[in-house]
């Protein structure tokens, strides 16, 4: 299966498909999309109204990846449950990291 994320210059960037009110807060494993693409499935418990969504969806991402808060940042999507998210640092080492956390 691919991957939803892909090592860029300066970091890793990954695409998400957001579930908010979901629940929880929590990466909900890796979609693969009818026409091939792959998604990370990230799930939280905010509502989409003002921004809360996105930042619940940031915080997830960092916290799986042990990063600071300032290096992960929404690249599109803002208003789209698919979204795109940058995250700087060792793209590499980010990509394993978010591996492990998703069983893969």
């Amino acid at each position: 299966m691919a991957r939803p994320w892909r090592v860029v210059a300066g970091g890793l960037e990954v695409r998400v498909r957001a579930t908010p009110r979901g629940g929880r807060d929590a990466l909900d494993g890796v979609e693969e999309r009818a026409d091939g693409s792959c998604v990370l499935k990230v799930r939280v418990r905010a509502a989409p109204a003002d921004g809360a969504a996105n930042a619940a969806i940031r915080d997830v991402l960092r916290e799986a990846l042990g990063c600071p808060a300032g290096s992960v940042a929404l690249a599109a999507g803002a208003s789209a449950r698919a979204k795109l998210f940058r995250i700087a640092g060792d793209g590499e080492a980010l990509a394993a990291r978010l591996a492990a956390a998703v069983g893969g």
